[in-house]
């Protein structure tokens, strides 16, 4: 995900720290409560690499690893925020990462659906959420552009990586007024982009630009 301002916020997991971190996503213009209060409960040093723990509550993205990062906090939450999660939505995310943004949907959500392609960054995130004490998310190793479809319809879908058109399939599991999130155009120049699904129409709203990893995939740059 794309990254702005750094703000330093301590990787100590306090309520300090926490409520630091709160404020600095606050002023790059998140207002909404249940986000804002998923980003204080969330404890972020569990999901970042043990070397960079010290920067664990910065509003800064960090490597992990793979070749994936785990996104600015504000970043984050400006998404969440666009896709307006009800406490009952079942939720799909496509790229788990670290864990961080499942972990921020499953205070937000009634059940987060998430697959990642990259098998060992699937097991540290669910090793991460499991410590968080995290009881409602599931994850998938596999073709995220493929969706998860047991558990469809789903109320909202959140992309994390960047893909030159919305990919059918999670089209397709994509419940009656649902909302997905994600990034579009090209491997290095994208528009984060709201697609609502209005009947069986698709509606898109174009956001704000954005630089993501390349989604990979049946459906996606690979494909």
């Amino acid at each position: 995900m794309a990254s702005g301002r750094v703000t330093r916020a301590g990787g100590d997991g306090s309520r300090a720290s926490r409520a630091r971190l709160v404020e600095a996503v606050r002023l790059r213009g998140v207002t909404d409560p249940a986000v804002l209060a998923a980003v204080g409960d969330v404890p972020r040093h569990l999901f970042v690499p043990h070397a960079l723990l010290a920067r664990a509550y910065d509003d800064a993205a960090l490597p992990i690893g793979h070749g994936q990062n785990i996104s600015q906090p504000s970043t984050q939450a400006r998404c969440l925020e666009a896709l307006r999660i009800a406490p009952s939505d079942r939720v799909l995310e496509i790229g788990t990462g670290s864990g961080y943004q499942t972990a921020l949907l499953a205070r937000l959500a009634a059940q987060v659906f998430s697959v990642e392609r990259v098998r060992p960054l699937a097991e540290q995130a669910r090793a991460a959420i499991l410590a968080a004490g995290i009881t409602n998310v599931s994850l998938l190793i596999g073709d995220g552009t493929l969706g998860w479809r047991d558990y469809a319809p789903y109320h909202a879908i959140v992309v994390a990586a960047a893909s030159p058109e919305v990919p059918q399939p999670l089209l397709d599991q994509l419940a009656p007024g649902g909302r997905m999130l994600l990034p579009l155009g090209e491997r290095d120049n994208q528009v984060l982009t709201l697609v609502r699904l209005v009947g069986a129409r698709p509606v898109t709203t174009q956001l704000v630009g954005a630089r993501f990893v390349p989604l990979l995939g049946t459906f996606g740059f690979d494909g």
